[in-house]
């Protein structure tokens, strides 16, 4: 930083995070045709997603002790929470990029932060497509479970919401933060974040042993959709979990935000530059 030069504001981070986001749309909405292809391929997918859910009905009149409707409503909860960590931060995985090409010196030395630089830099608006669609079929899901909407509901629904935004966007981090150490770390990361969304998608009923108690609790995937759920519909845990398991996925957030952020600092602190 040149000498004398006073140190960036908040206000002026925030606008230059917002200008270089904005770039980023700008540059590709220029080709019209790809961009809008990439938002209806990316609304598709959420699509996708919940036809291979009810597919399942096809054989069955219930899932884990649900109903079709019910079920709905979780994966309607799980997608669109992921679908605003994709489209927040779901562009973190490209840091693997950046450590193998020695690009991420380039954000090191600007006086902005390092990973809110990293969302903006690469920012995908072609993921709106797939929130636009996870929320939608949010709202019919939830007219299909008739669920008895009630302020005290509305608010459950949306920090249900928040908190599986944020559980999701920090498992993107973290599992991008690995790169650091080793860089062909994808595919692990993905079984993580996509996996993570896919066993979000169903009642914790139809699991069993340690991998319920691997994904649903000690990962907190279980606080994301089918707890908020149960809240939403007025039923008891089949599992017979005490009700105040079901109001924890805000504190299961804040761990996992925490927890991300530690490791992303530890993470950059590591990094050597291009062939470390």
């Amino acid at each position: 930083m040149a000498a004398g030069r006073e140190p960036p504001t908040l206000a002026g981070k925030l606008s230059t995070y917002a200008h270089l986001v904005a770039a980023q749309v700008r540059s590709q909405a220029q080709y019209r045709v790809s961009f809008a292809l990439d938002i209806v391929i990316s609304a598709l997918t959420a699509l996708i997603d919940i036809s291979g859910v009810l597919v399942v009905f096809l054989v069955t009149p219930a899932l884990g002790g649900f109903a079709p409707a019910e079920v709905c409503l979780m994966s309607g909860l799980a997608m669109t929470g992921f679908g605003i960590a994709d489209l927040v931060v779901g562009n973190t995985e490209r840091l693997r990029h950046y450590v193998r090409t020695g690009l991420f010196d380039v954000v090191l030395i600007r006086p902005l932060g390092t990973l809110p630089q990293l969302v903006a830099i690469d920012f995908a608006p072609r993921r709106v497509g797939r929130l636009t669609s996870s929320v939608v079929l949010l709202v019919v899901a939830a007219l299909w479970a008739d669920v008895a909407w009630t302020p005290a509901k509305i608010a459950v629904a949306v920090l249900s919401i928040a908190s599986g935004a944020v559980l999701f966007g920090s498992l993107f981090v973290a599992g991008a933060t690995v790169a650091f150490w080793w860089i062909e770390s994808g595919e692990v990361a993905n079984a993580v974040t996509y996996g993570g969304e896919t066993f979000t998608e169903y009642p914790v009923t139809i699991y069993s042993g340690w991998f319920r108690r691997l994904f649903a609790y000690a990962l907190g995937f279980g606080f994301v959709a089918y707890y908020p759920a149960l809240v939403l519909l007025g039923r008891s845990d089949p599992l017979g979990a005490p009700d105040f398991v079901r109001w924890l996925g805000p504190l299961v957030a804040l761990v996992a935000a925490t927890a991300a952020a530690a490791l992303w600092r530890t993470g950059v602190r590591h990094y050597r530059s291009t062939g470390s």
